[in-house]
């Protein structure tokens, strides 16, 4: 096997990785601090990326873009809060499951109103573009700019929710609201504000992949699926469960796809080999999350609120 190939590969699921877990640090957030379960959270992402393509399209502005989809979709989770969702968190995860995916089918209506059933396309910006060599292997400028932005944000969050009073009173308010709320902090505030970042955060995951995929109606139920998987495998409402999870997930993909397909021809024909490598490479991410939800329930990084 040529090692470029497999450093080549490597990097991918890096890449990959990082993007799940831009998507998903927001969704571990939501669900293990706050309890809520938010199947619309792959809406928002898809949100991200097409008021970020209409963002460069306008301005020709890549950091504009960025701009406007982290804050769009933080404005946007904030009315969503105040219209529907705060409504919701003393609630049952039935309630939840149903009134998000609700939502999740009204923006893949909305997207198609206002944009059209035709997938869009926004270009890497001309400071992002062209490769490094990295071992002797040309590697996309902007694949690594996207692992940055992750381990950037990663790193952010953690100091934020372990290092400052803001994560401090956000971990209370999850565990014990009332008392929080008899200290004076407004627990209401808190969630809103934590429910529109984790928001933006899938809005910024959006806007970093429209480069790398098309951007159509629908986007975000794949991803959200994945990020589920990362979520439960590494630990609900762990960050450093997110990251380490994402990373797993993304690299068993990826070199799935890319060498299962050519084992199988060693035992069957190229036709079934290329359908069914990728097929088994998505089912070992699954079997994975099984195997692990046996031998560590919680998770391989689990946290003690939530």
């Amino acid at each position: 096997m040529d090692p470029s190939i497999v450093l080549m590969q490597f990097l991918n699921g890096i890449q990959y990785g990082a993007l799940l877990f831009l998507l998903s640090a927001g969704l571990t957030l939501l669900f293990g601090i706050m309890n809520f379960v938010n199947l619309m959270h792959g809406s928002l992402y898809m949100m991200g990326a097409y008021i970020a393509a209409e963002s460069y399209s306008w301005t020709g502005s890549f950091a504009w873009a960025a701009v406007m989809a982290f804050g769009g979709v933080f404005l946007l989770g904030i009315a969503l809060d105040r219209l529907a969702i705060a409504k919701l968190y003393d609630r049952n995860h039935l309630n939840q499951v149903l009134a998000t995916f609700g939502f999740m089918l009204f923006f893949n209506e909305l997207v198609t109103i206002i944009w059209g059933p035709v997938s869009i396309y926004t270009v890497t910006p001309p400071a992002l573009s062209g490769a490094v060599q990295i071992f002797g292997v040309a590697y996309p400028v902007y694949r690594l700019f996207i692992i940055g932005v992750a381990l950037l944000v990663g790193l952010g969050l953690y100091l934020v929710i372990h290092r400052t009073r803001i994560g401090m009173l956000v971990r209370a308010g999850a565990s014990v609201p009332g008392m929080v709320s008899g200290l004076g902090v407004n627990v209401k505030l808190l969630k809103m504000m934590l429910f529109g970042f984790g928001a933006a955060l899938a809005g910024l995951a959006g806007f970093m992949a429209g480069p790398i995929t098309s951007i159509q109606s629908g986007m975000g139920e794949p991803v959200l699926i994945l990020a589920l998987v990362v979520i439960v495998t590494g630990g609900i409402g762990s960050v450093r469960g997110a990251f380490y999870g994402a990373l797993i997930i993304g690299l068993i993909d990826t070199f799935g796809r890319a060498f299962l397909p050519g084992i199988l021809q060693m035992v069957f024909n190229d036709s079934i080999a290329q359908t069914t490598g990728p097929a088994l490479a998505a089912v070992m991410v699954y079997l994975l999350m099984a195997v692990i939800l046996v031998l560590r329930p919680n998770g391989l990084f689990p946290v003690k609120y939530g």
